[in-house]
C-alpha cells in the first residue's frame, strides 16, 4: 500500500470520502463545489441605534394645533371675555366721544367719524368672512352631489353639477377658455362619468396644476427651513405658516377668494381628515424617489427632519387639493405625494450627493 502524495481534496457534497486502497487512484487536485460565499458589500447597512429615525415632530405639532378642540369651559371663558371686553371697549369709546365733542365739536366729530370708519372696515370683513364661509359649503355641496351622481350614474344629477360648477368660475378670467370648451362640447357627452369626467379636463386641470404648484413650494420651504435653521420653534413656525399660506391658497385657486377664519377652517378641517386616517407619519418609502433607499438614515438629524416635514406638507397639501376641489378627482387624476416630494426636494437634496 503506497501513501499518496500532497494533498488530497474530498468532494464532500457529491461523493463519499475515499478509501485508503482508492487514495492512489485519486486524482492530486479535486475541486469542491462549495457554495459561493456572500460579499460583504451585500450585506445590510448596521442600523445606527444612537439616533432614533426623523419623525417629523414640527408637522406633528402643528397637527395637534390644528386638531385641539378647547374643553366646554374653555370656550365659555373666551367667548364671555371677548364679549366683556368688547362692551368695555364700546362703552369707553362712547363717553370719549361724547365727552369730546361737547368740549370740541370739531375734533370730535373727526374721531367719532374715525370710529364710524372702522366699525365699516369691521362689518365689510365680517361680510367677507361669512360669504367665504357660504361660498365653501355650495363647494362642498358640489362635491356630494358629484361623488352621488358619479355612483348612482345619474346624467341629471351630473348636469346639474356642471352647471352649479360653470356658475362658480362665471366671474374668472382664467377659466373663460375652458367654460366656452365646456359649454361647446357637454351636448355630445350622453352618460354622468363622460360629462363629469369633461368638465374636470376643461376646467380643473389647470387649476389642479396651479394647486400642485403651491404644494411644492410649501414642502420646499418647510423642508429648508427645518433643515437650515436650528433656532427652537422655528419649524414648527416655519410649518404652521407655510401650511395655512398653502392652504389659503388653494382655497382661492379652487373657490376663488378666501379668508383668515375660513383658511383655519380649511386647516383643522385638513389636519383631522389626515390624523383620523393616521396619515401623518412619513418613512423612507416616500422619499425614496429623492433619496435612495436606506439613505435617510446616513443624513443629518436636521436634513433628516427637514425631509419628513416637506413630505408631510405634501400630504397636507394633497388632502387640501381634495377638500377644496368642487369635484372628486377621478381614477388616476389625483396628484401623487411621492411625486410631489420627488419634484419638490429633489432640487435640495439630490440622489448623487
Amino acid at each position: 500500500m503506497t501513501k499518496p502524495k500532497g494533498p488530497v481534496l474530498f468532494d464532500l457534497e457529491h461523493s463519499p470520502p475515499p478509501r485508503p486502497g482508492d487514495a492512489a487512484r485519486q486524482p492530486e487536485t479535486l475541486h469542491a463545489d462549495l457554495p459561493e460565499a456572500p460579499s460583504p458589500a451585500e450585506a445590510p447597512p448596521v442600523p445606527d441605534l444612537g439616533e432614533p429615525a426623523p419623525t417629523g415632530k414640527a408637522m406633528t405639532a402643528v397637527a395637534t394645533l390644528a386638531t385641539r378642540r378647547p374643553s366646554r369651559l374653555a370656550r365659555w371663558f373666551w367667548s364671555l371675555l371677548v364679549g366683556l371686553v368688547g362692551t368695555l371697549v364700546s362703552i369707553a369709546a362712547w363717553n370719549f366721544v361724547t365727552g369730546l365733542v361737547a368740549s370740541n365739536p370739531i375734533l370730535g366729530w373727526a374721531v367719532a367719524a374715525l370710529i364710524a370708519a372702522f366699525g365699516l372696515v369691521v362689518l365689510l370683513i365680517v361680510i367677507k368672512e361669512v360669504s367665504v364661509f357660504a361660498r365653501l359649503k355650495r363647494i362642498d355641496t358640489l362635491h356630494h352631489a358629484a361623488a352621488q351622481g358619479l355612483a348612482a350614474a345619474d346624467l341629471g344629477a351630473a348636469r346639474k353639477v356642471v352647471q352649479g360648477l360653470t356658475a362658480i368660475y362665471s366671474g374668472r378670467e382664467d377659466t373663460r377658455w375652458g367654460r366656452q370648451r365646456l359649454k361647446d362640447r357637454e351636448g355630445d357627452v350622453f352618460d354622468a362619468e363622460g360629462l363629469l369626467h369633461l368638465a374636470e379636463t376643461e376646467l380643473l386641470a389647470p387649476l389642479d396644476a396651479q394647486a400642485r404648484r403651491e404644494v411644492e413650494a410649501a414642502a420646499r420651504q418647510v423642508a429648508t427651513v427645518t433643515a437650515l435653521v436650528p433656532l427652537a420653534l422655528a419649524d414648527v413656525f416655519a410649518a404652521l405658516t407655510s401650511n395655512i399660506r398653502m392652504i389659503r391658497r388653494i382655497g382661492e385657486i379652487y373657490g376663488g377668494r378666501s379668508g383668515t377664519l375660513g383658511s383655519l377652517r380649511l386647516l383643522r378641517a385638513v389636519m383631522s381628515h389626515l390624523v383620523a386616517t393616521g396619515a401623518v407619519a412619513v418613512g423612507d418609502d416616500m422619499l425614496e424617489p429623492i433619496l435612495g433607499g436606506g439613505l435617510l438614515g446616513k443624513l443629518s438629524r436636521r436634513f433628516g427632519e427637514g425631509l419628513v416635514n416637506g413630505a408631510l406638507t405634501a400630504r397636507v397639501g394633497v388632502a387640501a387639493m381634495e377638500v377644496c376641489r368642487p369635484l372628486p378627482f377621478a381614477p388616476g387624476t389625483r396628484p401623487s405625494v411621492r411625486g410631489i416630494v420627488s419634484t419638490a426636494l429633489s432640487g435640495l437634496f439630490s440622489k448623487d450627493k
